[in-house]
């Protein structure tokens, strides 16, 4: 029988990296009166070798604990590393002064929470706005490296450049309110792979500082004291279970959870039917389950991003998507992560795309499925079920705006106005089921500024840490701007890292 992608991480894959079941539930911890003894032990404990554990310990060792770092894969970096490494940063870096662009932590603040919606995290965002130019320093000061140059793309698709706007920053209605400063900065590299580069330099820097990573280690557990004090983590290593003990603390930076379907059934039933669950295969829940097994908080579960890559090229931009009344619900300009979060969210997983000749895909496209062609829109409404003169009206509408290079409705900027008049006309299927959406997890456990796991009575919890996408952060739907997850991992993976070393053993 042919084995599936979900298959291997619900089987044999998994079981060769000691993980024996996927399930949704708190994992319980084990009492340290229940330990035969210490197989091993560090001032602080790592779990992940992504960008938020490698972040926090770097900190830790800097700050002089003896650190080790526990990888549940055969090579570290976790999901960071197959991301595009783009970092969201700004408040006037070297790099944004260097391409002539102005920017304030202040704007870039304002930015984020005119963006970021209810959920939008206030404190952790003032706090990583503030804070900005160092941590882009830090970053440097690891190694990662940054080429001067811009990219106008919406996407960064120049293999060359390190800053472009990666967010919403340049559209309706954030244009009007905040002035647009880009963001995104991104190690230069082909094929949109910066992650790789981002977590080399990062695991070098680890490296040079003596920071040992040790790979295929399951992490199962928890180890508590009888006050609740975190003592440590069981592992199991080559199909041994073994005990690390953590004398000042761990800090869990497993990642989300978007490869465990049980949990993403429980928690985020939108994304589970997506076709790109996004993430290294790690992403299984296991430091949240375990977090939760002492405890611990959680928080926005259900949130996540869900990319739908329209673009590149830009130029079906000018064409129009619709929900399943036939009308315009978003900007087609809008950030792909916006336009994602639309249709999946709040569109119940349906819509569509419509072009005319002009601004067609040049050929077939795997991110999309062609749903209908038809030689005039009232044909092309009636293939698609649309009541009739739904979809007419929706594209009068638009045409008779776009000819004098505006959008009254939604604000699409003019450089992607253009009415649809020339023949045929194509709907591509924005739904679910069909068009390539590609899917992370945001939900995980509460902390506070400094990185400390809360409990679910609001207290922390002695010695227990998180960062990356194991935390609930900075990130949350509908997600604004590329580069927030890696700028959120690596930020408060440091903060947790120093202060996990600076807890009294």
């Amino acid at each position: 029988m042919k084995q599936t992608r979900r298959g291997f991480l619900t089987g044999a894959g998994l079981a060769a990296a000691g993980v024996t079941a996927l399930r949704s539930t708190p994992t319980a911890a084990l009492d340290r009166r229940d330990v035969p003894g210490w197989d091993d032990e560090a001032d602080v404990v790592v779990v992940g070798s992504g960008a938020g554990g490698i972040s926090a310990a770097i900190e830790a060792r800097r700050a002089t604990a003896d650190v080790q770092v526990l990888e549940l894969f055969h090579i570290p970096g976790g999901s960071s590393s197959l991301s595009g490494g783009v970092c969201y940063m700004g408040g006037g870096t070297p790099l944004q002064k260097a391409l002539g662009f102005e920017d304030t932590p202040e704007d870039m603040y304002r930015y984020l929470i005119e963006a970021g919606g209810p959920y939008a995290p206030a404190d952790k965002i003032r706090l990583y706005c503030e804070e900005s130019l160092g941590h882009y320093d830090w970053l440097v000061g690891n190694g990662v490296e940054y080429a001067r140059v811009y990219s106008d793309e919406k996407e960064l698709a120049h293999h060359a450049a390190s800053l472009y706007h990666s967010g919403s920053e340049r559209n309706y209605p954030y244009r009007d309110r905040v002035r647009p400063a880009p963001r995104g900065h991104v190690p230069p590299a082909t094929n949109m792979m910066g992650g790789q580069r981002l977590m080399a330099s990062l695991l070098a820097s680890a490296e040079r500082l003596g920071i040992p990573v040790r790979t295929r280690v399951a992490c199962e557990r928890l180890v508590t004291e009888s006050d609740g004090t975190i003592a440590g983590v069981a592992v199991r290593e080559n199909g041994v279970r073994r005990h690390v003990r953590a004398r000042r603390g761990v800090v869990l930076a497993a990642g989300g959870f978007i490869h465990n379907p049980e949990m993403l059934k429980r928690h985020a039933p939108e994304l589970y039917p997506c076709s790109g669950h996004w993430g290294r295969a790690g992403d299984l829940g296991m430091g949240i389950r375990m977090g939760m097994g002492v405890g611990a908080n959680v928080l926005r579960m259900h949130h996540g991003f869900a990319v739908l890559p329209l673009y590149p090229p830009e130029n079906v931009l000018k064409g129009v998507a619709v929900n399943r009344l036939g009308q315009r619900c978003i900007a087609e300009d809008a950030y792909y992560g916006a336009i994602g979060h639309e249709f999946l969210y709040n569109q119940g997983g349906r819509g569509w795309l419509i072009v005319d000749a002009s601004c067609d895909y040049p050929g077939p496209d795997a991110r999309v499925v062609m749903a209908a062609l038809a030689g005039d829109i009232t044909a092309l409404g009636r293939a698609l079920g649309f009541a009739p003169g739904a979809l007419e009206a929706t594209i009068d509408y638009y045409n008779a705006h776009a000819r004098e290079g505006r959008d009254p409705l939604l604000g699409k900027s003019a450089a992607f106005l253009a009415p649809l008049e020339r023949p045929p006309f194509k709907a591509y299927d924005l739904g679910v089921e069909k068009a390539f959406y590609s899917v992370h997890t945001f939900g995980g456990l509460e902390t506070t500024l400094a990185g400390e796991v809360v409990n679910v009575w609001g207290d922390t919890i002695p010695g227990l840490y998180a960062a990356g996408r194991t935390s609930a952060g900075i990130p949350a739907a509908p997600y604004h701007a590329s580069g927030l997850s890696i700028g959120d991992s690596t930020f408060f993976g440091r903060r947790a890292g120093a202060v996990a070393a600076a807890r009294k053993a």
